[in-house]
C-alpha cells in the first residue's frame, strides 16, 4: 500500500543561458567597421543581471518516494548525489537551474528535516514540494491540483507554535512561485485551484475526521507534509510553493482508492515532472 504523501515541460527559452555565437562582423554604433556583434547587445542590462543571478540560484525539490522524483532525476544533467541524515540528495542542473532533489519521507518531521537540509546544507534558495492529497472541496476533483496559498497544521496547537520564530499560525506560499505554478499547470493542461492546505500526521480516511477538519480550518485539501515544509521555509525566509494532486476525497473510500490505485501515480508523476520543470524555469 502506498500512502498519500509528496509527489514531486519544456525548458523556458527565456531562461536558457545565452552562449556566444558567431555572426557577421558589422559596423558598431561607436564607429569602427569590423566590430564584433555581441550577443545580447540590445538587452536591458538590469534584466540581463537579474537573469544571470537567477541562473546561479539553487532550487530544492522534495518528494517522499523514489518514483516521485525519478523522472526529474533522469532529466538532470551534471548529476551527483550525497547522503545526509539517511536521505539521499541528488544534485545537478534541471530546467536551466541548479537543483537538489530528495525523497524526504512521510509525515511532518521527515518533511521538516528534508527541507532544513535542503536549505542549510545544500543552499536551496527556493523550495518546491509536490505530492498527492485528500480532496476537501467540491471546486475540483480527483486528479486536479491545489496550489498552496495558505498552509497550516490541523492537528497542532497553532497559537503555541507561533510563540517561536517566525511567529506564525499559518504559512503562505510565495506569490511569484504560485504564479509560476499556475502558468506551469496551465501549460500542462492541469485543472488547479489556489487555496488552503491542511497538514497533519494522521491519514484522513473517514467522514468523521474529514468533517472535523473542515469545521476546524476549512481547507481545500488535507495531507501530511506541506505546512511543515512551509514552516521551515518561513524560518529561513526562503520562498516555497506546495503543489498537491487530489488522489481521493478523504473519506471511507480513500484507503481503497490508494490500495486499488485507480489514481494513476505514474501518470501524475509524469505530469508533476512537467509542472515542476515549467515552474523552475519561470523562477
Amino acid at each position: 500500500m502506498w500512502c498519500r504523501t509528496a509527489i514531486s515541460s519544456n525548458f523556458c527559452s527565456m531562461y536558457k543561458a545565452k552562449t556566444p555565437r558567431s555572426g557577421p562582423r558589422h559596423e558598431s554604433q561607436s564607429g569602427g567597421a569590423g566590430a564584433l556583434a555581441l550577443p545580447g547587445a540590445n538587452e536591458n542590462p538590469k534584466e540581463r543581471t537579474i537573469m544571470m543571478e537567477n541562473e546561479k540560484k539553487t532550487v530544492g525539490v522534495m518528494g517522499a518516494m523514489p518514483e516521485e522524483i525519478r523522472l526529474l532525476h533522469q532529466r538532470m544533467t551534471d548529476r551527483g548525489e550525497e547522503t545526509a541524515a539517511g536521505v539521499t540528495f541528488y544534485t545537478g542542473v534541471l530546467a536551466g537551474r541548479r537543483a537538489v532533489l530528495c525523497c524526504a519521507g512521510m509525515g511532518k518531521v521527515n518533511a521538516a528535516c528534508g527541507a532544513q537540509l535542503l536549505i542549510a546544507k545544500f543552499g536551496a534558495d527556493a523550495l518546491i514540494f509536490s505530492g498527492i492529497a485528500g480532496n476537501m472541496t467540491d471546486k475540483i476533483g480527483v486528479g486536479d491540483v491545489v496550489i498552496g496559498k495558505t498552509l497550516l497544521y490541523h492537528d497542532a496547537e497553532r497559537r503555541m507554535i507561533a510563540e517561536s520564530w517566525p511567529h506564525l499560525q499559518e504559512f503562505q506560499g510565495d506569490p511569484a512561485m504560485i504564479a509560476a505554478a499556475e502558468a506551469a499547470c496551465g501549460e500542462a493542461g492541469v485543472k488547479y485551484l489556489v487555496g488552503k492546505i491542511a497538514t497533519g500526521d494522521d491519514f484522513v480516511g473517514d467522514s468523521a475526521t474529514k468533517n472535523a477538519i473542515a469545521a476546524k480550518c476549512a481547507p481545500d485539501c488535507v495531507e501530511m507534509e506541506g505546512a511543515a515544509v512551509a514552516h521551515v521555509a518561513a524560518k529561513y525566509e526562503v520562498p516555497c510553493v506546495v503543489l498537491r494532486a487530489m488522489s481521493d476525497n478523504a473519506d471511507e473510500k480513500a484507503y481503497d482508492t490508494l490500495v486499488d490505485k485507480p489514481f494513476d501515480i505514474s501518470e501524475y508523476c509524469a505530469t508533476a515532472a512537467r509542472i515542476c520543470e515549467g515552474l523552475i524555469c519561470r523562477l
